[in-house]
């Protein structure tokens, strides 16, 4: 079994799916587990459809680097007053959190040549 990380069910939409799910739970209308394969498919669904539908590339220019930790193989920056750019835009912001992953999903064997 293919496994995926977690990363988007802290996103808006993936803590929507959550408050529904456990809505759904508390009311008795799904079990626990079927909540669980609900989660699991939206880990695959969204990862898959990031990799392969996004087209658009973001730049961006750091302020401070606020925080990093790295812990169970994933980065984690945030950055204070970073500056995107998105085509012909330019977009400042207050902060960003920034988290990367090793490309291999968890559980896959690394390709030793």
């Amino acid at each position: 079994m293919t496994h995926y990380y977690e990363l988007y069910r802290r996103s808006s939409i993936g803590q929507a799916l959550t408050d529904s799910l456990d809505e759904l739970i508390k009311n008795a209308q799904i079990t626990p587990q079927l909540a669980m394969k609900v989660l699991l498919q939206f880990d695959k669904s969204i990862a898959e459809s990031l990799e392969n539908k996004v087209k658009h590339k973001a730049t961006f220019k750091a302020g401070h680097l606020h925080t990093y930790r790295f812990c169970d193989e994933v980065w984690t920056f945030i950055i204070k007053n970073p500056n995107f750019k998105l085509e012909h835009d330019s977009l400042p912001v207050d902060k960003i959190k920034i988290v990367a992953c090793n490309s291999k999903k968890p559980g896959e064997a690394e390709n030793k040549s």
